[in-house]
């Protein structure tokens, strides 16, 4: 009794453009709520946005705060922008209803923005840790592009292992919920 020679073929789950589209169903159990919870996000966010840009006006426009202390200051502003924009809008899309699916191509690129963002803030507050002396003597550009290039060696093999994973099965088999965000798989338009 020989298995059938079709079963590896029909377990073949790596497609050149991914599994499909995933559907972001929120907070399960919590729909009626959504647009509540959407407030507070939206509104952290507009801070997070405001904020930060503003001092990074401040930072440029002000010759006083030239130095590198207020310089890794506008470092981590600009790391906490993209962080917020990076996942913030698709979260307040899926709230507000407008949104409820994503590909996985923008799911991987969400995923590594994301996450090189976190790492090159956590190696600015890393940088700033470091002695006063150290980081006045050191040029800031090395220590920017050091940071963004930790966070995206940190971030680049699992989001390629990522495309590598088995992406098959039903609504059941998919019960995660990370954050705002449930995936199921949809079947591929043909």
């Amino acid at each position: 009794m020989g298995l059938d020679p079709t079963l590896p073929a029909l377990n073949q789950t790596w497609l050149s453009s991914g599994p499909g589209t995933f559907v972001l169903l929120g907070v399960p159990g919590m729909e009626a709520l959504h647009a509540w919870l959407s407030v507070p996000v939206c509104l952290l966010y507009l801070a997070a946005l405001v904020g930060n840009a503003l001092l990074l006006g401040l930072v440029a426009a002000d010759k006083a705060l030239q130095r590198p202390m207020y310089q890794l200051l506008g470092l981590l502003a600009a790391a906490d922008l993209v962080l917020a924009t990076s996942t913030v809008p698709k979260a307040l899309a899926v709230l507000w209803g407008l949104s409820g699916e994503i590909s996985f191509q923008a799911c991987l690129a969400q995923l590594f923005v994301a996450h090189v963002a976190f790492i090159a803030e956590s190696s600015v507050l890393l940088a700033m840790a470091v002695d006063r002396y150290v980081a006045i003597c050191q040029p800031l550009r090395i220590v920017a592009v050091a940071a963004v290039t930790r966070g995206a060696c940190v971030m680049a093999p699992p989001v390629a292992l990522l495309q590598r994973l088995p992406y098959c099965g039903t609504q059941a088999d998919h019960q995660g919920l990370v954050f705002f965000y449930h995936s199921v798989q949809l079947e591929p338009d043909e």
